[in-house]
């Protein structure tokens, strides 16, 4: 048995739930907050069956596609009196997913 961490866009997040339940996998949804754009995401967690991992990192593959977003990036200007910050859009890559795949030792449900 496998467990699955996938790491999602809030965008991606129910579309994703909805298709891996509809193909019949359970998945635990949190909420959670990214690091570089501090945006809201959605970290995933499934339990799956060895012979079917690769069905399930499919169904995460088609529905978490990658795309550019303009984004708001603060950057360092020397001023007086200390360093001040002026943000500046740029464009950045979101969504796709981030996945770990961690062998699971033992499963109980109670």
């Amino acid at each position: 048995m496998k467990l699955i961490v996938a790491i999602v866009q809030d965008e991606d997040a129910s579309r994703l739930v909805g298709k891996l339940m509809d193909a019949g996998f359970g998945v635990t949804k949190l909420a959670t907050t990214g690091g570089f754009l501090r945006a809201g995401n959605t970290t995933l967690l499934a339990g799956v069956d060895d012979n079917r991992l690769d069905d399930a990192m499919a169904v995460i593959e088609k529905v978490c596609k990658s795309r550019k977003q303009m984004a708001t990036a603060p950057t360092s200007m020397a001023g007086v009196g200390g360093a001040s910050y002026s943000p500046y859009p740029i464009e950045v890559m979101v969504g796709g997913a981030t996945v770990f795949v961690l062998p699971v030792e033992q499963f109980v449900k109670l």
